[in-house]
């Protein structure tokens, strides 16, 4: 074998100390033990994995893509530690899902609560992340199911398009965009809007889509839910762009207008991503069958843009 867990640990300690010595004693070792591993380390991988210098140490080119796969390792090991416990506390399944903001906050609430009822022995974790991200997750193994929205490539991975997600202007009641039938989104861009967080999926596909545009969008305030959006725009602080179930959801209790977009991209497929659906475990397969069953289009009825 090319290494050992203490090597990695050693390895990962080395990197985010630039120390060698720091990194030793971290490791409960002595400066010689740990100089001696990583010379082995080098000598079995056949090519140089640190720069030695008199401020410490840096990593080559080698070493940076040593240092991605060991912490990766570390993680994995990690998580196989958490699910063993599991395990033994009762426990019979664990799901990683990787979702885009309207997944995780729209519907994967209500569809997990129908599922656990009735798997208590299932554990899930979900996340929300970027559509590269959660396709990358899958790819490499730290989550089983991803759900994105928008077009989705992955070599290898099994794309399942499940149902649409379509974006839609929201005003306040009175706003002078409120009685539009359709709009285009860059005749949105004179008037300052309310927008996501920088870490949500929406907000990136729309600074991704507005940078294409050459155009400039005036961001007055920026909050971490649609619910948040929602209020600001009840309150003209701006007029914003949600997901049309969370646009609907909300404009039932607000004093709120929708407005379809004119532009293509304004409905997008969503996708449950995975490596291989015939792979997963029972519970995880009944899982995606449930999402896939409880998506719709829905359209927008006319006296929601009154």
């Amino acid at each position: 074998m090319l290494f050992d867990l203490t090597d990695l640990r050693l390895f990962i300690h080395i990197a985010e100390s630039g120390s060698l010595t720091r990194a030793a004693e971290r490791m409960h070792l002595s400066l010689g033990a740990a100089s001696n591993r990583v010379k082995e380390l080098e000598s079995r991988f056949g090519m140089r994995l640190l720069y030695r210098e008199n401020k410490g140490v840096q990593l080559s080119p080698a070493g940076e893509a040593l240092l991605i796969h060991a912490q990766q390792f570390m993680q994995q090991l990690e998580r196989m530690k958490s699910d063993m416990q599991q395990f033994s506390s009762g426990i019979k399944g664990h799901i990683r899902i990787f979702a885009n903001t309207t997944a995780v906050t729209e519907f994967m609430p209500q569809v997990l609560g129908s599922f656990l009822a009735r798997h208590p022995q299932v554990n899930v974790a979900l996340e929300e992340r970027l559509n590269a991200d959660i396709v990358r997750g899958v790819a490499e193994g730290t989550a089983d199911i991803g759900i994105a929205a928008g077009p989705v490539q992955g070599q290898g991975l099994e794309i399942i398009n499940f149902s649409t997600d379509r974006l839609v202007l929201v005003t306040p009641r009175e706003h002078a965009l409120a009685g539009s039938g359709r709009i285009a989104f860059a005749d949105t861009l004179a008037y300052a809007h309310v927008g996501l967080h920088e870490g949500s999926s929406l907000w990136h596909f729309l600074s991704r889509i507005v940078s294409q545009s050459g155009q400039r969008l005036e961001l007055r305030i920026r909050v971490r839910s649609f619910e948040a959006m929602c209020l600001m725009i009840e309150a003209d602080v701006g007029i914003g762009i949600l997901p049309q179930s969370a646009a609907l959801r909300h404009s039932q209790t607000m004093g709120l207008a929708l407005v379809e977009l004119d532009d293509p991209w304004a409905v997008r497929e969503r996708s449950i991503v995975v490596q291989s659906l015939d792979a997963l475990p029972h519970y995880a397969r009944e899982l995606v069958e449930e999402i896939r069953a409880g998506q719709a289009p829905r359209a927008i009825s006319p006296d929601r843009n009154a």
